[in-house]
């Protein structure tokens, strides 16, 4: 009995026998070991370091690309130039298929992030088969460049790729990560006419906003009193502002990483680690630098003044920066795990421009945006999961996105499974659809305070009191005393340079430790999992990591307690001048009386469109009714169209098919009653067998994705009838049509005679004739060039027929009139006769 439990149970012979000693050598032998192994690792990023920084123009780009325009030659030179992405050997570039622009951030880092990996965004978009270009910069500004300046470059940059790609089926679309999102909105507000889709990711739009208890770096700027650190920063660097500082804001938020994980992670996994360290930290310390104005303008205007998100920007030659004059659809990418931009601040602009979902249809903008819950700031552009996930669906995906109406949308990305509807659709692993939002949706997320604005406009107006007594009194005795010398010791001396300066081999006690490292690989010795001493060492180190976490939360919490109650007093409050007005410290921009007899004009003109056109706008009013009762629109839908689109031999251009949809989305918006009624007019100039393979291609890409909704389907059954009625008219107007053809030839004439002669109707039947005249071609044949093809061609010919067919009308009549005196003659005398 005893030795079958003791079968059952067998306990391991080293547990019985363990030697205290044997297992502190072993741990001994791999500690000094790994350490030698680390010291080397250093030593290798130091070397990187100094390589990297000696190049003309660095970056971490992992695909080869070529110069084609240099920012530095052009009137008003910048430190930037437009890279073309050589697509690697054995892929193919769509010249048909619409360019991207990549832009990374400046702040702080160098280039390259973007195109960092190969699943990344530029490598999604050269696997897609899209020509791709970025937008690189030099470590050190040209003397005189502002932000405005590199604007005007990236509008250049835009303007070259157009040019290169008069083949593309659509504009450009930009990337722009982190700092490089709002300048690439503030680029495209001033010159919309260049740009397709804009994919933001990561990029803080709304500085003030954020979560109470989450987000302490919006506090930073009234913590340290204002931006007047930022310029004396500035003239210390003598005119530059060091991009490390920047970096170390960064480091600053996670003191647990920065002072320990990251490290410990190198240490711990030594032996596999060091090139994925190695590769990461080329970035990290590649520091860039800023001019002085640049900085501050930043500062002064978008971090502490958060004038952008209100249009309360206006350029050196008088142009206002308006975010709502950009008519591309905007694409925002955010995350809750991200402490740098959080959600808040990457969607608060839409809240701060806006009061209503009209205003924002009325404004003609589309924006999606998509809310990752963990993925942190670095992992939205750098993640190779978040590149085959999220960024792979924007870009395989963008011409959908381009033709969505105008309105608020929020991509949801779902897995692709065996259970999947019409699998076939979709490419890649996850289906991407988009749900129709409102703007109380964005209100949810951003949790926008009264009482916190009030609290961020004392902070600007205390920003701009202390930096005018810095000027005043510190600038000048600051700027005597720097000089390049000092400038250069201070930027190589900086806390984060200096371990990349040290830990090289340009330190002799560093360069012999490359040789003892060889050795150690040769003998490697690595300790067992279950050594005690490892398991206590891991403790410890998640010990410490687990004190410093705490640490950074006593920290936050102590630091938004101050910015509270300092800023929330009612006597800092008055010092600031806010104390006299009750009302809201930032109000809405508003609407200039243009925009609204520009809006009025748009609507009448919309109207007069009701029952303009054919069997195109009419399946497109369907599709826009049931799928607005479906909630939503799937890629699988889209490529339904798509896929439709390839088998017939005449359609739209994809620039005409996004006008044709966009138009009548606002006309359905406008009066969906009076559209869906209008309906059968449309349908009148068709066949019946045209009207019912219409329906069936609609009805298929309807029912590409999910099953439809109660509400879908019965909105589904009310466009089946509407279109089996106007198919059975057709029917029989064609054999009341066939039933009179043999007489045609004898009535001709009597028919040529009545339409010759002048007609007066009255405005109603002469809209609806004129609507009729005007009704377009169907869907597989709607490329005719000669019919108007945007939606203001439309409208303005329909205004014009009327008066085009009076005038046609008065010209027969007067020839007419010429040519039939004798009958009218003749009748007269008939009638004098019948009185006789």
């Amino acid at each position: 009995m005893a030795a079958s439990a003791a079968d059952q149970s067998p306990t391991p012979l080293h547990t019985l026998s363990f030697n205290p000693w044997a297992a502190a050598y072993e741990y001994a032998v791999d500690a000094w070991q790994r350490g030698v192994l680390y010291t080397d690792v250093m030593r290798q990023r130091g070397n990187q370091y100094h390589r990297h920084i000696a190049k003309r123009a660095p970056n971490v780009l992992s695909m080869k690309s070529e110069l084609i325009l240099d920012g530095r030659e052009l009137e008003r030179p910048v430190n930037y130039g437009l890279l073309r992405i050589l697509p690697p050997e054995g892929m193919e570039v769509d010249p048909q298929k619409r360019p991207f622009l990549v832009v990374d951030p400046r702040a702080g880092h160098g280039p390259g992030i973007g195109g960092f990996k190969p699943e990344s965004e530029i490598g999604v978009a050269v696997q897609a088969g899209h020509p791709c270009y970025f937008a690189s910069f030099l470590p050190h500004p040209m003397p005189t460049q502002t932000v405005e300046d590199v604007m005007r470059a990236e509008a250049r940059f835009m303007e070259e790729i157009i040019a290169r790609h008069p083949e593309a089926e659509g504009k450009p679309v930009a990337v722009g990560n982190c700092q490089a999102g709002w300048q690439i909105m503030m680029t495209a507000a001033m010159r919309p006419e260049l740009f397709g889709p804009i994919i933001i990711a990561g990029a803080p739009l709304s500085y003030w906003a954020g979560w109470r208890g989450m987000n302490p770096m919006r506090y930073a700027g009234g913590l340290l009193g204002g931006s007047w650190l930022t310029a004396m920063t500035s003239d210390l660097g003598a005119g530059k502002f060091d991009g490390a500082w920047l970096v170390q804001n960064f480091e600053n938020l996670n003191p647990a990483n920065t002072l320990w994980t990251k490290q410990y992670n190198l240490y711990e996994k030594v032996d596999t680690e060091a090139r994925r360290y190695l590769g990461f930290e080329k970035w990290w310390g590649g520091h860039v630098y800023l001019n002085g104005p640049e900085i501050q303008y930043i500062v002064d205007n978008l971090f502490i003044g958060n004038r952008l998100a209100t249009a309360g920007l206006v350029t050196s030659d008088g142009i206002r920066i308006d975010l709502r004059n950009i008519r591309s659809p905007i694409i925002v990418f955010c995350s809750r795990g991200d402490n740098i931009t959080p959600p808040p601040q990457a969607l608060g602009w839409i809240t701060d421009l806006y009061q209503n979902d009209q205003e924002v249809r009325a404004h003609g903008q589309t924006i999606v945006y998509a809310v990752h819950e963990s993925i942190g700031h670095l992992g939205i552009f750098v993640s190779g999961s978040v590149a085959r996930k999220e960024h792979h669906e924007f870009t395989s995906n963008i011409d959908m996105i381009d033709v969505l109406p105008p309105g608020i949308y929020q991509a949801e990305i779902a897995d692709k499974t065996p259970e999947t509807i019409n699998a076939d659709l979709v490419q890649g692993d996850y289906v991407l659809s988009f749900e129709g939002r409102r703007l109380d949706d964005v209100r949810d997320i951003v949790e926008q305070r009264q009482d916190d604005d009030r609290r961020f406009a004392a902070v600007a107006r205390i920003s701009d009191i202390n930096l005018g007594l810095y000027r005043t009194f510190l600038q000048p005795w600051v700027r005597a005393t720097v000089t390049p010398q000092s400038a250069e010791w201070m930027q190589r001396m900086h806390p984060l340079r200096l371990p990349y300066e040290l830990m090289s081999d340009r330190n002799p006690m560093i360069a012999p430790v490359a040789q003892v490292a060889e050795q150690v690989r040769e003998h490697r010795q690595e300790v067992s999992p279950d050594n005690p001493f490892l398991l206590a060492q891991q403790m410890m180190a998640k010990t410490i990591e687990t004190s410093l976490e705490i640490y950074q939360e006593l920290r936050d919490w102590s630091q938004e307690a101050l910015f509270m109650n300092v800023y929330g007093s009612p006597l800092v409050q008055d010092w600031a001048g806010l104390g006299a007005k009750a009302d809201a410290p930032r109000r809405h921009p508003g609407v200039s009386p243009e925009h609204r007899s520009f809006m009025e004009d748009r609507n009448a003109e919309l109207r007069s469109l009701m029952s303009v056109g054919g069997l195109r706008e009419a399946a497109i009013r369907m599709l826009l009714y049931v799928a607005g009762a479906k909630g939503g629109i799937d890629e699988r839908s889209f490529a339904g169209i798509r896929r439709m689109r390839a088998e017939k031999d005449h359609v739209l251009s994809l620039q005409q098919f996004k006008d044709v949809v966009r138009e009548q989305a606002l006309v359905m918006r406008l009066d969906a009653e009076g559209a869906l009624r209008a309906m059968p007019t449309l349908l009148e100039r068709s066949s019946a067998a045209e009207i019912r393979a219409s329906l069936a291609d609609m009805k298929q890409v309807l029912e590409a994705a999910q099953p439809l909704s109660e509400r879908a389907q019965n909105s589904l059954r009310e466009m089946e009838a509407l279109f089996e009625t106007a198919a059975r008219e057709a029917e029989r107007a064609g054999r009341r049509r066939a039933g009179r053809s043999p007489q045609a030839p004898a009535d001709a004439p009597a028919a040529q005679a009545a339409e010759a002669l002048p007609v007066k109707t009255s405005p109603a039947a002469e809209s609806k004739a004129v609507a009729r005249a005007s009704a377009t071609q169907p869907l597989e044949s709607a490329n005719d060039e000669q019919a108007p093809t945007t939606p203001r061609k439309r409208a303005a010919a329909a205004r014009k027929a009327p008066t085009k067919r009076a005038a046609a009308n008065k010209a027969v009549a007067k020839k007419t009139d010429r040519t039939v005196p004798a009958a009218k003659t003749g009748r007269a005398r008939s009638a004098r006769r019948s009185k006789t």
